[in-house]
């Protein structure tokens, strides 16, 4: 840091006051020319690209020798295939619909009074994530179309990669107009800094928190601004007994293997007793390589099942381990999803209409779902463009936040010389 930035709550004010200064340009920029910053920050990673990996190599070689495990590094990874699809989702972005101005509802009081509700940024948006250097690029993209101003707070481990990024997405950002204060990213891998950001109260509007447990468990003791944040993706499956036996396996396996580190995989298989072909569906995922933990009943089914603990149905594992267990009925899955889940992302698999819908509307997740893996769990899927996170939460978001997760409202009253009795 230099002389003006020596603490990191130096830094934080500055970067801070910078951000609220932009955010005056940026609620009032065309949504054309938010666009086309995205588009030029998207062409900006792909010429980026070889910097991109460069320090991404460095991210990983330094990851490896700290231990980092087989998940941490799956995050952190990027080849070219993963770069390219940053910036096609950043330029995904700039083709939806700015929410800005959006006139959500209307009304006319019998005294004449015209009252409208308009979308608005919400100012200043801190994120502090870990691990996922796509964030840096998504967060940015994000905040920008929105009309916000981001300060964006990468993990340790990708500081090389947030960097690479974060420069791309300045210049592109900058050709079109925009502040470069708008998308900033912290310097420094100071803890304190982190801890500067919570208590930037007046500058920093709302903190969104991607990481671990104890990152986001930090984040909201410590914060003395408001978080949009989920602690845990503790996912379930649960299979019905009038499931289709070939989805079923399908799903399941899909659901846990595609990509074992992400939020949206499923961590719980539940097996309804009177399901057919419940030896299958354990079969099929320790045979796609899944370490399965399972309850008396499951263990029966295949000796390779390994004794489930209490404290494996609240696991978050993130690798190729899930829970198993056999439940009684659909009530018994859902009153043991109250009890373990996170409120993230829950699945029924059933070929029975009425019983579908029967779950989806007593489960009571961010994201409920019926016959469809959990690893649809994700902003780009349900067609909002990058997501920064999914809210498990119930004030202002719930599930995948993207653009309209980043905007507020304000009440706009239209009179004609009204004055009130």
């Amino acid at each position: 840091m230099n002389d003006l930035t020596h603490t990191p709550e130096m830094l934080i004010a500055q970067m801070g006051a910078r951000a609220r200064r932009a955010t005056a340009q940026m609620a009032q920029a065309p949504s054309e020319q938010k666009a086309k910053a995205l588009v030029a920050a998207a062409a900006a990673l792909r010429e980026a690209l070889p910097k991109i990996l460069e320090a991404n190599r460095a991210d990983m070689e330094r990851g490896a020798g700290n231990g980092l495990s087989s998940a941490m590094l799956d995050r952190l990874k990027l080849d070219e295939g993963r770069v390219l699809a940053v910036a096609d989702a950043v330029e995904q972005v700039a083709s939806l619909d700015d929410p800005v101005g959006h006139v959500i509802d209307e009304s006319v009081r019998p005294n004449g009074l015209r009252l409208s509700r308009v979308r608005v940024p919400l100012g200043v948006i801190g994120i502090i994530y870990e691990s996922r250097p796509n964030v840096t690029a998504d967060a940015a993209a994000l905040g920008l179309r929105s009309g916000n101003a981001v300060i964006l707070r990468g993990g340790s481990e990708a500081v090389e990669s947030n960097r690479a990024i974060h420069a791309a997405m300045v210049q592109g950002i900058t050709e079109a107009g925009l502040p470069a204060d708008a998308v900033q990213y912290v310097p420094t891998t100071d803890r304190a800094a982190v801890g500067a950001m919570l208590r930037a109260v007046g500058l920093i509007d709302i903190i969104v928190p991607r990481g671990g447990k104890s990152l986001v468990a930090r984040v909201q003791e410590e914060a003395r601004v408001p978080v949009l944040a989920h602690l845990d993706g503790i996912c379930h499956t649960y299979v019905h007994a009038d499931a289709d036996p070939v989805m079923a396996r399908e799903i399941i396996v899909n659901a846990k293997m595609r990509r074992t580190g992400i939020c949206g995989a499923m961590e719980t298989l539940l097996i309804d007793r009177a399901y057919p072909e419940p030896e299958a569906l354990i079969a099929a995922l320790l045979d796609a390589g899944c370490e399965v933990r399972g309850d008396e009943a499951v263990r029966k089914l295949d000796e390779r099942v390994e004794a489930a603990q209490e404290s494996d149905w609240g696991t978050e594992y993130l690798e190729a381990i899930a829970a198993a267990r056999i439940v009684g009925s659909m009530d018994d899955a859902l009153e043991h999803i109250a009890v373990h889940g996170s409120h993230h992302t829950d699945a029924i698999v059933t070929r029975d209409a009425a019983v579908a819908e029967q779950f989806l509307a007593r489960c009571d997740s961010a994201i409920c779902m019926w016959n469809a893996s959990s690893q649809f769990a994700d902003g780009g899927e349900f067609g909002l463009g990058a997501e920064i996170g999914i809210s498990t939460g119930r004030m202002h978001a719930r599930g995948p936040v993207a653009l309209e997760g980043l905007t507020t409202y304000k009440w706009v009253v239209r009179g004609s010389g009204q004055v009130r009795p």
